[in-house]
């Protein structure tokens, strides 16, 4: 099973994540309708896709008072039945991370779904911030970028 992998400092605020998350899931081109929204924060010209991060012990399923949130077996991914779905927002109020969203629009509620097994905003990412891996490697992987931040934290003196 898959996980979204997020590498925010190779992030470069295109939003062809947003583009391609609302375009498969609602066939229109808007950021708005998707289920992972870029974060910029311009003073320092950083930015960072947010999704769903899958949890294990997910708050959102526990709080659901209809029990509209399941974990797909195929895929991990915990997902919305949008006709069990009551639309009382107890997911957006419990998601530490924000990520369930409400759609103004289509008048209901948004999580990554990893789109069945398929991640659009993985596949048009052109900067590589947001991938598809193996749950066990994404773990690895973070493990790896944590320690090589910290050699070069500590290769320019910044650990004191």
């Amino acid at each position: 099973m898959g996980v979204l992998l997020i590498t925010p400092e190779k992030c470069t605020n295109c939003e062809a994540c947003e583009l391609a998350c609302s375009f498969a899931h609602e066939e229109e081109f808007n950021p708005s309708r998707s289920r992972v929204h870029v974060l910029a924060w311009e003073q320092d010209t950083h930015s960072s896709p947010v999704v769903c991060l899958q949890c294990e012990d997910a708050a959102c399923m526990v709080a659901c008072p209809a029990k509209a949130i399941t974990q797909d077996p195929a895929t991990g991914a915990r997902v919305i039945s949008f006709t069990s779905c009551i639309q009382c927002r107890m997911c957006m109020q419990v998601c530490p991370f924000g990520c369930t969203t409400y759609d103004t629009i289509g008048k209901k509620l948004l999580k990554c779904d990893l789109c069945g097994g398929d991640p659009q905003c993985a596949k048009v990412c052109p900067s590589g911030a947001i991938t598809d891996v193996d749950r066990t490697a994404a773990n690895t992987t973070r493990r790896v970028q944590a320690a090589e931040r910290l050699r070069v934290m500590l290769r320019q003196g910044g650990m004191q």
